[in-house]
């Protein structure tokens, strides 16, 4: 059975360039980006073409916002910050440590309760956009931008109509669910079948037409191989030369596999669970490497899809927790189809290759802080490639802690224009939430220090950090 095989991203600039990878997107604004009038998102639609973009318009949410001055350090809450003290009196002894130890127990942690309230809302509003029968993608970006509360499956259902793989109409779902299904099941039959399985399966089906043309007894028929199924064939039209070729890749696949997250049982381990998701994970990336020749598999590829997979096994929705392989499939092609150039060597020098990227981080830092950019580039000579190279080609998914990574790609999902874009910004904002640190280290110390950022991080500091930048204007303008 032959396939079409859509799914297939081109890694030639001129070819992006048609598919509209590059559309251009005109930045409003010094200090903040605003919401646009006309929003577009970046992502291939379905398994290779681009999505359509939305112009409605949401009402207005208003969001916490922070007052933040650049170059501020990150300062995590330390345990007990938040304790209570009380001083002794005249003549009154000090509380003993178990006395103190109730009154914590029993009055709330203010930063608690005011993270409850905040999270029930976050839930109440997204799960009020989600049941409308026509979604509004603008407000949904804003209301996921803020961080998307675990459970209910709201983050799965989110990031799906954020990349476009559900359709802003509900009563579409269905139908697009199980046509992009049926499509991952053919891929699957056609490029990652056994070929013993398949020359076996054209046995069954000649022995059974025999069968039924002739019912007389008489001696048995030798079933006779071609040349091309023969498993030491070197023909290139070969099943077997071709299964052969990807022999290296999957062992590559499997050891990566195996390093990934390996602090979490989902991920790691010899459990029953773990084996079947590492499994299913290594059908997605050798898939995608064969349809992908140009590329194939590249290491690091593993740490951008656990993200995915992981949401979307944990959806509580039982029929979209037993697609998760066909679902991370189209979404994992969907968010490599913005930075697809980052991970083929031979387009580093190119206008979308990972050194331009890189130019366009050193830049957005001249813009926002100059003082800071002029001593990583001069005086330490810290150059974006000794350590934004993971930050971007991974999307920051080796820089923080797991549930860290899920709150950072609710944003980079949720910017209208593109993950690229946010993925710079809040690159920068890292250099400028560690600023003193930077200013005060020489070339050994700054590098140690971003090769391993702080994963204990304030997120939501930083993320705010990131979104008050001043976007990247002339690499908009360049793409015109």
């Amino acid at each position: 059975m032959q396939t079409a095989l859509p799914t297939t991203v081109s890694t030639r600039s001129s070819t992006l360039y048609k598919l509209g990878l590059n559309s251009p997107a005109m930045l409003k604004g010094k200090l903040k980006l605003p919401a646009p009038d006309k929003a577009r998102m970046l992502f291939p639609d379905r398994l290779g073409s681009l999505v359509a973009g939305f112009d409605e318009k949401g009402n207005e949410i208003k969001v916490l916002e922070f007052e933040l001055e650049s170059g501020e350090e990150l300062e995590p809450i330390q345990p007990g910050e938040l304790g209570f003290h009380r001083e002794s009196d005249d003549g009154d002894e000090a509380m003993d440590d178990d006395d103190k130890d109730k009154i914590i127990r029993q009055r709330p942690n203010p930063v608690s309760v005011w993270k409850s309230i905040s999270d029930e809302e976050k839930r109440s509003d997204l799960e009020y956009e989600l049941s409308q029968r026509e979604i509004n993608l603008e407000k949904l970006q804003r209301i996921a931008s803020a961080g998307i509360p675990d459970g209910g499956g709201l983050r799965a259902t989110a990031w799906k109509l954020l990349l476009g793989y559900l359709p802003s109409s509900r009563d579409l779902w269905d139908e697009q669910l199980k046509e992009n299904r049926q499509k991952y099941a053919n891929l699957k039959e056609d490029l990652l079948q056994n070929p013993s399985e398949h020359v076996w399966k054209e046995y069954e089906e000649s022995s059974t037409k025999r069968n039924e043309e002739n019912d007389a007894d008489g001696p048995l028929r030798r079933h006779e191989i071609s040349h091309e199924d023969h498993p030491l064939s070197l023909g290139t039209a070969s099943p077997w030369s071709q299964y052969f070729q990807y022999t290296e890749i999957v062992e590559q696949i499997d050891r990566d596999l195996q390093r990934t997250h390996p602090d979490l049982p989902f991920f790691s381990g010899e459990s029953s669970f773990s084996c079947k998701n590492r499994e299913a994970m290594k059908s997605i990336l050798l898939l995608f490497a064969k349809l992908n020749p140009e590329i194939r598999y590249v290491q690091g590829m593993n740490e951008v899809l656990a993200p995915i997979y992981y949401v979307f096994s944990t959806d509580s929705d039982k029929q979209n927790a037993a697609n998760v392989e066909a679902d991370s499939f189209s979404c994992f092609v969907r968010i490599l189809g913005d930075s697809v150039d980052h991970f083929c060597e031979q387009f580093d020098n190119s206008s979308n290759g990972i050194l331009a990227t890189l130019s366009r981080l050193s830049d957005l830092l001249k813009v926002n802080d100059e003082q800071l950019w002029r001593h990583l580039e001069f005086t330490t000579k810290v150059k974006p490639q000794f350590y934004a190279f993971r930050w971007i080609t991974l999307l920051l998914t080796q820089e923080f802690k797991f549930e860290s990574i899920l709150r950072i790609w609710d944003t980079l999902l949720s910017n209208p224009f593109g993950v690229q874009d946010m993925l710079l910004r809040i690159c920068c904002a890292m250099l400028l939430c560690v600023k003193s640190k930077l200013l005060s280290g020489d070339f050994v110390a700054n590098l140690k220090l971003l090769q391993h950022y702080p994963d204990d991080s304030n997120v939501e500091y930083l993320l705010q950090v990131a979104k008050d930048i001043s976007p990247d204007t002339s690499y908009y303008c360049l793409s015109l």
